[in-house]
């Protein structure tokens, strides 16, 4: 029931364009990336996979699925993997963008509460909060995280709950004003720069818990502790030398809270 109306919310409207578009970036995601579209596509009417030069069968596994897929001929990285996507979206029409994991990381199910804070908040970058739940996150991930939560909250002058999560909505104004790194190595630095990016264009985060699962037949995680963790922090230094090193915004992230309940249908 929450299923259908969802999709009458947030799908096709009179003008034939969606309001939200969902795009999941792909790379080598074979054992995972089918499941994960077919529970995404009960809340979205349009579903756009970037595959990422993936050459274990991702693109075989999404066959008779109505999907939009878009398809780099090498690896470029998740970063370009989404940018690619959100551009996808934002020529679609789309008020707001979703993004999602295409490792099976995250639940489908969680999709209507995103959705119905992004609606109540359309000024806010939206993301699904994992670290709530540390029992079921890898011991070294999850202090990475932790890690990179106080430096992206001093750049960007607010509380960090999941600085790393994939599993956010994206206003359509945010993407359109934001400029950041694509390049293969600082794939997952994206990310994390994009909310130092929306802070400076005054859109703030909002936090809403979310269920975490590694499936077993995942491939192993793309993300890598220590090197990615080292690229973002080098990010953040550089962002914050050229701004006198913010002290204000370092006060301010450890003195707002950002977190939501999601509105009721």
């Amino acid at each position: 029931m929450l299923s259908a109306i969802v999709r009458s919310v947030w799908g096709n409207g009179m003008n034939g364009k969606d309001e939200y578009i969902l795009v999941i970036p792909a790379y080598n995601e074979s054992a995972t990336i089918r499941e994960v579209v077919l529970g995404a596509l009960r809340y979205f009417g349009t579903v756009i996979v970037v595959d990422d030069g993936s050459n274990d069968g991702t693109v075989e596994k999404l066959s008779n699925l109505p999907v939009t897929l878009r398809q780099h001929p090498e690896n470029l990285g998740k970063a370009a993997s989404l940018w690619n996507g959100m551009q996808a979206a934002l020529s679609l029409g789309a008020k707001g963008i979703v993004t999602m994991d295409g490792d099976g990381q995250h639940d489908p199910a969680d999709l209507p509460k995103l959705l119905m804070a992004a609606q109540a908040h359309p000024d806010k970058l939206v993301i699904g909060s994992r670290l709530w739940n540390r029992a079921v996150i890898p011991t070294a991930r999850y202090r990475a995280n932790r890690f990179a939560n106080f430096w992206i909250a001093w750049a960007s002058g607010q509380t960090i709950e999941d600085s790393q999560s994939g599993f956010r909505v994206y206003p359509a104004q945010l993407i359109r004003l934001c400029q950041v790194q694509l390049s293969r190595n600082q794939g997952f630095v994206f990310e994390s720069e994009i909310i130092i990016e929306a802070a400076r264009h005054r859109f703030l985060c909002a936090f809403l818990p979310v269920q975490t699962t590694y499936p077993v037949n995942a491939r192993p995680s793309h993300f890598h502790p220590v090197k990615d963790i080292a690229r973002i922090t080098r990010m953040v230094v550089w962002r914050l030398i050229i701004r006198g090193f913010f002290l204000p915004g370092l006060w301010r992230s450890l003195s707002v809270n950002q977190h939501l309940k999601p509105r009721k249908l």
